[in-house]
């Protein structure tokens, strides 16, 4: 089968035909058909099956066919991404398909200027690309409505709603107008996502190119089973040497559970004269884009990346991704170890588990109904690390991280499970009483208002607190 047989616009095949593309994906076989119908669709999908292009090409050949002119301050099409680096990927992809069409392509996003938002969507766009914190943010200034939307779009639904954005897609869904073409993709299909689809759709196509959380069948996966402070120097080892028969690490994607276990990684290579980079939430958009930049180009072969951050990481020829951290919630791992094997290559996926990680290697295997085969520590690992760790000591910054690093670990905090973050707007209550001077402040406290009593651990400190207040879930991909 070819793109010609799906009855794309000649346009839109001469933009495909720039780009070396001549046989479509399953997923676009499938969808392409039924989208350029006008029908509502719902599609499960892994990262690097192609569903930028199965919602794209359609896309773009009915807003051709409409004739339409985008109305100052609005769009004509709206794709939702959870980050910043996914919108800005689907947003590239979206300029080369429109390439011969001469359809207006925008992002909106955070950690960039809201002023050049407002400019960009002045004079109306037919494909607006944006996260919905600062959709929202314009939308409540009055630079940008919803009224003419023909197609919207939701992109790694399951992920959004991890980051909280459940009611932020509520609140720009009632703005939509009633007669629109919707089409919801996400990577897994749990009953959350399944519910808030039957909200959102009407009587939608469903397309399914691969199981509800399985793998990436040309991944090779192993798990090596490694003490939590000795994982650094696993690593060094690894990136040095290579990983065993699977040939050389050429270009790396390591997974970090947060954002400062990230930058202790990247501190700790350099001690070691590995050049690595870190992108994730507290980084501005400039350093996030030099870092993928660098990536992407060869200049930097290792990458550090937290969950949120490394969604819209489409990087062709990335050879190993490394779980450092396994994740605690198991569709993670499908979605780590999808940034390899794309677009047909081969990849390797390696998890270094600790012993308090178990059961998170427990939780992968059954959600993916495989074992994962493992990989033994080198034979001379002690002594090696032992040469890396007299390296570490000798720099300074990394002597500081690594110290840093095994006080985390010996009050244990590592163990509990990392917070999922929560729907309710910022300072919102977790209990009763959190306003000001109320009862009920931080953890067990009486009172977190201003002079008011508790506000501590159970304590009767007069902090500032306003309460458990848990809005939290916005900041890093807004």
């Amino acid at each position: 089968m070819s793109f010609e047989t799906l009855g794309l616009s000649q346009s839109v095949l001469q933009a495909l035909a720039l780009k070396e593309y001549t046989q479509p994906s399953p997923i676009q076989a499938q969808a392409i058909p039924i989208l350029l119908q006008g029908r509502d669709l719902l599609g499960i999908a892994q990262t690097g099956t192609g569903k930028t292009a199965a919602f794209m090409l359609p896309s773009i050949d009915r807003l051709t066919e409409s004739k339409k002119r985008p109305a100052p301050r609005s769009c004509r099409m709206l794709v939702l991404a959870p980050t910043r680096e996914l919108a800005s990927q689907i947003a590239e992809s979206a300029r080369g398909y429109s390439r011969f069409s001469h359809m207006s392509v925008a992002t909106v996003f955070g950690g960039t200027s809201i002023n050049k938002n407002r400019q960009d969507v002045q004079r109306g766009v037919d494909v607006l690309v944006a996260t919905p914190g600062r959709l929202i943010d314009l939308i409540e200034q009055r630079h940008l409505n919803l009224d003419s939307v023909e197609i919207l779009v939701l992109d790694e639904a399951d992920q959004m709603l991890d980051l909280g954005f459940i009611h932020a897609l509520k609140q720009i869904v009632r703005l939509l107008p009633t007669k629109r073409q919707t089409l919801f993709f996400s990577a897994t299909m749990p009953k959350t996502i399944r519910d808030l689809a039957d909200k959102f759709l009407t009587d939608p196509a469903q397309v399914a190119v691969t199981p509800v959380a399985s793998t990436a069948e040309r991944v090779d996966q192993f798990v090596t089973f490694v003490n939590q402070p000795e994982k650094p120097a696993l690593l060094t080892m690894m990136l040095r040497y290579g990983f065993g028969p699977q040939g050389s690490m050429d270009r790396v994607l390591i997974f970090s559970r947060t954002k400062h276990g990230a930058d202790r990684i990247v501190k700790q290579l350099a001690a070691s004269a590995i050049p690595a980079n870190a992108i994730h939430g507290n980084k501005s958009q400039p350093q996030r884009e030099r870092a993928l930049g660098e990536f992407k180009s060869g200049k930097v072969k290792i990458l550090i990346a937290t969950d949120i951050a490394a969604r819209g990481i489409d990087v062709s020829g990335v050879s190993h991704v490394i779980n450092f951290d396994l994740p605690n919630v198991p569709e993670q791992y499908v979605h780590r170890i999808g940034r390899t094997a794309r677009a047909g290559a081969a990849g390797v996926a390696i998890a270094f588990c600790a012993e308090d990680e178990r059961a998170y290697l427990k939780g992968i295997e059954k959600l993916t109904k495989q074992k994962i085969a493992i990989e033994a520590l080198p034979e001379n690992f002690n002594n090696e690390a032992n040469k890396i760790r007299s390296q570490v000591k000798a720099h300074p910054e990394a002597a500081a991280a690594q110290e840093r690093e095994e006080r985390y670990q010996e009050t244990g905090r590592h163990q509990r499970p990392a917070k999922r973050f929560s729907a309710k707007p910022a300072g919102a209550s977790a209990g009763p009483g959190a306003a000001r001077g109320g009862p009920g402040g931080n953890r067990g406290g009486q009172g977190a208002g201003r002079g008011g009593p508790g506000g501590g651990r159970g304590g009767r400190n007069a902090g500032r607190s306003q309460g458990a207040g848990q809005g939290q879930g916005r900041r890093e991909a807004r």
